[in-house]
């Protein structure tokens, strides 16, 4: 009969063997998200790069770009928008983006500029709020599979801030998918818009006529552009969740199989001692019934 130590390490090895069947589903689940997550992005691109391209244009045909959603102000107070998941068990994603966010607005305090904070995710919701930090606004269930109507209400809200004048700039603070294998924690610039560049030795449009004028246009493509960017950023992140959450759920099967093996081990170690002590109490025995 096997002995309190081995029936212990056993009750611990089917505890571990319960725990990789459950972090082997969600590295499958993960797996099975990457893919359309990576589709997802893949396809907001073209969107965004059009809307680059008539932006430019634009800019190129008028000579400049004049509009208040693109004028930079005496940066007074800052809105910093923190995009992070719902659920954990994402290894590093949602700590180094908090992270990032955390530093820099802890450096907007220091330049004297008061913030405003827009979280998206549960994480960066309960991180600030147990720090006592007031949330201006806040969007949950929205990380996991973003849509573009969710994009639009995050965009209307911080356009609202920014044209009232509650903010003078908007940041955001996000994750990068560069990869399966690389995500980067992010600052992009939101507000106000930067307009894209054309690339040097590019042919200047010309000839343009606008109907109606040209900020006429800037007042309904601008708000547009802004909806995008948000969405490919959400796209991004989404990407990124479910990329680190395969990751961390690899690694955690691949130590809770490496555990298993030493307990594993460590119990066939207990039972062949506990087999050698019953055949020495044993030849013991029968030694001193003999001799008696």
């Amino acid at each position: 009969m096997a002995s309190a130590e081995v029936r212990q390490i056993r009750r611990r090895i089917k505890s571990v063997e319960s725990t990789i069947k459950i972090t082997r589903a969600m590295e499958l689940i993960a797996t099975a998200r990457i893919g359309k997550a990576q589709q997802r992005v893949a396809q907001a691109k073209p969107y965004t790069e059009k809307m680059n391209d008539v932006i430019s244009n634009i800019g190129a045909a008028t000579g400049s770009l004049k509009h208040p959603l693109l004028e930079k102000r005496d940066v007074e107070t800052v809105g910093m928008l923190v995009v992070t998941s719902d659920r954990g068990l994402a290894g590093g994603y949602n700590s180094s983006v908090i992270r990032l966010a955390e530093h820099a607005l802890a450096a907007h305090r220091d330049a004297g500029r008061d913030v405003r904070l827009y979280t998206v995710g549960g994480k960066a919701l309960a991180y600030f709020r147990y720090r006592k930090f007031q949330i201006s606004h806040q969007w949950l269930g929205v990380t996991d599979t973003p849509t573009y109507s969710d994009a639009r209400s995050i965009a209307n809200i911080v356009l609202d801030e920014y044209a009232s004048g509650r903010v003078d700039a908007v940041e955001a603070y996000t994750t990068e998918y560069i990869s399966a294998l690389t995500q980067n924690a992010e600052m992009w610039p939101v507000l106000p818009i930067v307009p894209p560049e054309t690339d040097e030795g590019e042919a200047t449009p010309t000839g343009y006529e606008f109907e109606p004028s040209a900020e006429e246009i800037l007042d309904r493509l601008l708000p547009r552009y802004l909806e995008g960017t948000m969405f490919g950023m959400l796209l991004e992140a989404s990407a990124s969740e479910h990329a680190a959450r395969r990751r961390a759920m690899k690694a955690a099967t691949e130590n809770a199989e490496e555990l298993t093996r030493l307990l594993t081990r460590e119990a066939n170690q207990a039972r062949q001692a506990e087999i050698t002590t019953e055949i020495s109490e044993i030849v013991g025995g029968a030694e001193a019934l003999s001799n008696g």
